[in-house]
């Protein structure tokens, strides 16, 4: 435990003493009635108090929590009463909540504040009156490119109520695979799912493991592009036959059949979003109609997500009967008839009693006010859907498989046409991270004004996407934490809260509090080096912990068709967060700024990473980890010039020029090859970047 507290998300109004009381357990006494529901969030908080102590110490409880809650009928709704008030006061305890939601974010306030001091575990006094911000703070996790277990979705919901973030969008359908048990339309799973699907029995055991931890689950069917599974189960819904189908070797192929035969034609890099349902099929709604009513019934919420995204134009523009039918009903192109469609879905949905939501197309059809509109493109559509009318969550800014550092989700507001405001420093640093993709999705619109406050009303929070393109089931924990818990924070607490650097100094403890109290990041991460390097697991620990995976979907170009061999490589264990790296960086430019107190620490690591190259070479037997050996080098290369340029005496110009031209390396890295920028640059085939060079940079120009 910290030896004081740290609190994350940070709470609306918080006000702690400079004083510490001993904490030796807890007694729960409830002012009232408890719920079951409640009695169950007092359990999970009683069982990881013991988990972060290390133990129970067998010690009667001396401090007393009172616990007194409302009653809340719009529980799990966007609604429901989230606001809680807590008092530590000597071994008294107070949470006051207005309903189970905020006793469950009580507790897991409180949790934080219980820390670790100079003669044993403590808990700190003071007063919190807290609510959230936004009222729809979720994590969209895919589960269609790569299947998540039971196991590993629960994993990530304790870690969810942890960080009080409430909503998991659950994507169940993309082209890679159909994840859901249709009684109705059994070939969805016998065929689409590719043997891998969660049965409606498990469906609803998570759907009520996440209810008893205060989060709504809203599942996503994403029609009608993006649905080549669907289509290799049903393929007669299709707006182009033939229908692609997936070989032994995973790559996508078509088929035609002709005289009674039948060919085969495979492509090495198919594009597996394509497909798409053929939107004038009578059959094509009734069947859509049909499969959401039986999903929407294992989903109590209010929501459904219907995707409508990415619809290729040739996907319909090739079909004679499509476009005779467009020509027919004034459609004059492809967004005409997509609206229309879409308006047919929310209709089906509006008449089983859900409300639509979609992804940021679906606001140019015609449809109710109530369709919530998920902003992914860019902060324009956030203009234009408020301005319609439409309720926003948005994604743009917070998508986790770009890769992106916390801080850069962290600079970015759900209701805001801009980044959050940061300052010159922190924008300074951000700036080198942050090329045309982010500058894109956030930077000002100089046609569009800033939102209005009945505009800004309408901005219901925020949802960090992580698709799976190049994650697996073990790196589901690394990839979404700790960066979910500086998106939480943004969605939780005041506008005002943007420290990035009293974030970097929280996001470690909150990390370790998450992996005590179940989280597998860490145990994964380790056992996937121990698999890649078996005789000796230092030298690609200490590659990894100083490096960072490329950004910008670099490492999908990587890849290649399937993605697989990336899923057993040093880029999938580096972090977009690397703590080591961040503290040196610190240190370096506190030492570059004349406070010498860092030298020793500095010059430490400095001689671990400049000696790990010689290691690393003698474990980098397999071609994955050997594309990682010129960035190994290039590390030991920078480490011994920053140990040299701590040493006292004459840098000539010829050690500079050596130096500048070693750094220049490193920032010609490519971040986005789809970019302007990226043309001119090289995509390390490793996938990885060294995130120690800010670090670097400072050191060498504080050499004289």
């Amino acid at each position: 435990m910290s030896s004081s507290p740290v609190l994350l998300p940070v709470p609306a109004h918080v006000s702690l003493s400079s004083r510490s009381v001993p904490f030796q357990g807890v007694k729960v006494v409830w002012d009232g009635k408890a719920t079951a529901l409640e009695q169950r969030a007092v359990a999970r908080f009683l069982g990881r108090l013991e988990k972060l102590q290390g133990g129970s110490d067998n010690t009667e409880p001396k401090t007393v929590l009172h616990i007194r809650a409302g009653q809340d009928p719009a529980y799990l709704t966007v609604n429901e009463r989230e606001g809680y008030s807590l008092s530590v006061k000597g071994q008294n305890i107070q949470l006051e909540a207005g309903g189970p939601a905020g006793v469950i974010h009580g507790l897991a306030t409180l949790l934080q504040l219980v820390h670790a001091g100079p003669s044993g575990r403590q808990i700190a006094e003071g007063d919190i009156q807290d609510a959230p911000r936004f009222s729809w703070r979720g994590l969209m996790i895919d589960v269609s490119r790569h299947f998540m277990s039971v196991e590993t979705m629960e994993r990530q919901l304790d870690a969810m109520e942890l960080t009080k973030l409430n909503v998991l969008h659950w994507h169940l359908s993309d082209g890679t695979g159909f994840r859901i048990q249709s009684l109705r339309y059994p070939k969805l799973q016998d065929v689409g799912a590719h043997h891998q699907y969660y049965t409606q029995s498990q469906v609803r055991s998570i759907v009520q493991y996440a209810a008893d931890r205060g989060i709504r689950v809203v599942p996503e069917i994403d029609i009608p592009g993006h649905t080549l599974s669907l289509l290799q189960a049903y393929p007669e819904l299709a707006a182009q036959q033939p229908v692609l189908v997936t070989d032994a070797a995973g790559r996508a192929c078509t088929t035609n059949s002709a005289d009674g035969q039948t060919t085969t034609n495979c492509s090495r890099r198919p594009n597996l979003n394509n497909a798409a349902l053929n939107p004038v099929s009578p059959q094509v709604i009734d069947f859509a109609a049909n499969l959401y009513a039986e999903i929407g019934r294992l989903f109590p919420d209010r929501y459904i997500h219907s995707g409508g995204d990415e619809v290729q134009d040739q996907q319909w523009l090739d079909n004679p009967a499509i476009v005779s039918y467009m020509k027919a009903n004034g459609y004059k192109d492809v967004p005409a008839l997509q609206a229309a469609f879409t308006a047919k879905i929310e209709k089906a949905l509006a008449a089983q009693g859900k409300i639509m939501m979609g992804w940021d197309e679906v606001s140019e059809a015609p449809i109710p006010k109530d369709v919530v509109v998920e902003v992914w493109r860019n902060a324009k559509w956030t203009g234009s859907a408020t301005k319609a009318g439409h309720p926003v969550v948005v994604s743009a800014g917070y998508y986790l498989d770009l890769l992106y550092s916390s801080a850069n989700h962290y600079a970015v507001d759900p209701d805001a046409t801009r980044p959050a405001n940061i300052s010159a420093e922190d924008a300074e640093r951000l700036r080198h991270q942050t090329l045309d993709r982010l500058e894109r999705a956030f930077a000002p619109d100089p046609d569009m004004a800033p939102l209005d406050e009945a505009q800004r009303k309408l901005v219901l929070g925020g949802e960090a996407p992580l698709w799976a393109e190049i994650v697996s089931d073990e790196m589901l924990d690394a990839r979404l934490w700790p960066r979910s818990a500086a998106i939480a924070e943004r969605f939780w607490s005041p506008e005002t809260v943007q420290d990035v650097d009293d974030l970097y100094r929280r996001l470690p403890v909150v990390m370790n509090e998450l992996e005590s109290t179940g989280l597998l990041a860490r145990e994964h991460t380790d056992r996937m080096i121990a698999e890649l390097t078996p005789s000796n697991i230092t030298p690609l620990t200490v590659l990894t912990s100083v490096t960072v995976p490329v950004q910008n979907y670099a490492l999908n170009h990587l890849a290649g068709p399937t993605g697989d061999a990336m899923l057993k490589s040093p880029a999938a264990i580096a972090s977009p967060d690397s703590f080591s790296a961040i503290e040196f960086n610190a240190l370096a430019k506190r030492y570059a700024a004349g406070d010498k107190s860092a030298a020793a620490q500095l010059r430490a690591s400095l001689s671990v990473w400049a000696a790990n190259d010689a290691a690393y070479t003698q474990v980098a037997t397999t071609p994955q980890l050997q594309l990682a050996e010129p960035v190994s080098k290039q590390l030991s290369q920078l480490a011994q010039i920053g140990l040299e340029a701590m040493e006292p005496g004459a840098h000539n110009r010829a050690w500079h020029k050596k130096a500048q031209q070693l750094l220049a390396e490193q920032d010609l890295t490519l971040i986005d090859p789809t970019s302007f920028a990226g043309k001119e640059r090289v995509i390390p085939p490793s996938g990885l970047l060294i995130a120690i060079v800010p670090g670097i940079h400072a050191l060498v120009q504080s050499a004289r």
